[in-house]
């Protein structure tokens, strides 16, 4: 099983949020920067927070298949569940 990308895609992300903010704000910087600056992080910071979202719902998806027992190809045609089924 090979691991998933997405934690690395999310930390680069994040890291590179911090960085645009900095590069745009922090050369110019004044009360009315430091009054939006978080609303304006926060922007910067979805694109990372949605990616780690999405690898949690994969993350749990795939534990709870691990969990029932079965492969994804099992689920899908139907028969991993039918085990327990007289």
């Amino acid at each position: 099983m090979r691991p998933d990308p997405l934690p690395i895609v999310a930390l680069v992300l994040s890291i590179l949020g911090i960085a645009g903010f900095i590069f745009l704000f922090v050369r110019d910087f004044n009360i009315y920067w430091l009054i939006l600056s978080p609303v304006i992080l926060v922007v910067y910071q979805f694109p990372a927070v949605a990616v780690f979202w999405i690898y949690k719902r994969r993350r749990e998806a795939r534990d709870e298949r691990d969990k029932r027992g079965g492969t994804a190809a099992a689920i899908d045609e139907g028969d991993a569940g039918d085990r327990d089924l007289p």
